[in-house]
């Protein structure tokens, strides 16, 4: 039978309508950056449990997820729902495999990422590793409303620390945002303005890609870079694309 751990939530954050952030207090057991967990709730006499990102570093005490809202989800109304104080359920042990262990040696790291996807990156970011494996580090943001750029203030802190390292190029499709790419990664990569924004080529000598968020865009950006010559990261086959996608 799972066994569950009780945790508590420490802290909330309302970005918008449609995203929260929960920070919570739980003895996991140590976990590696970029990996996820399960949190669940009583319903009856089951529990509903479902996979969530942790955008904390490991070295950080609480526990934070951030997810989207889904309506008519079995869960993710429910944990918006809960206020400090309240309980939840969390599993002890992470999961998943988009970690920097798994990175082979490369010179430049992407992060790709839409929506909540951006949070594993965020704990990745958080720790010292890439900044002392690579020598340029790229975290790419896709959303629909310039609202939903979350972590901002995270993202400005990591760029002060690591202003000769990091470049943060974020998207927005559907308004206008003088500051952010419009439209949608695949199609800025296929043209070429994402990596004309950061004055970096994604090629398969020096660069590793690692992607995470809404599944189409996972597909069509492996597929361009499939196309480029880059290759899926197996742990027997070397290659230079990483992808988590667990929902």
């Amino acid at each position: 039978m799972t066994q569950w751990l009780q945790g508590r939530v420490a802290e909330r954050i309302d970005w918008t309508p449609d995203l929260c952030s929960l920070k919570v207090e739980a003895a996991i057991a140590p976990f590696r950056a970029g990996q996820f967990v399960k949190l669940g709730l009583a319903s009856g006499d089951d529990t509903v449990g479902r996979p969530y990102s942790l955008v904390n570093a490991p070295q950080e005490a609480l526990l934070e997820f951030y997810f989207s809202i889904v309506p008519e989800g079995p869960l993710s109304p429910r944990l918006a729902h809960l206020a400090v104080g309240d309980t939840l359920l969390v599993m002890p042990q992470a999961s998943g495999f988009l970690v920097l262990d798994e990175v082979p040696p490369a010179s430049h790291l992407w992060l790709i990422s839409t929506g909540t996807g951006i949070g594993p990156f965020l704990s990745i970011l958080k720790t010292a590793e890439p900044w002392q494996r690579f020598q340029r580090v790229v975290l790419v943001h896709a959303v629909r409303q310039a609202t939903e750029l979350s972590y901002r203030h995270t993202i400005a802190a990591l760029a002060d620390e690591h202003r000769q390292k990091f470049s943060y190029v974020p998207f927005v499709s559907r308004e206008q945002a003088d500051f952010a790419l419009a439209g949608r990664i695949p199609e800025a990569l296929k043209d070429g303005r994402l990596e004309q924004r950061v004055n970096l080529p994604i090629d398969a000598k020096q660069s590793h890609v690692m992607l995470c968020g809404n599944p189409g865009m996972v597909a069509d950006v492996t597929a361009l870079l499939k196309a480029r010559g880059l290759a899926k990261h197996k742990r027997r086959e070397p290659g230079q694309i990483s992808a988590e996608t667990y929902w």
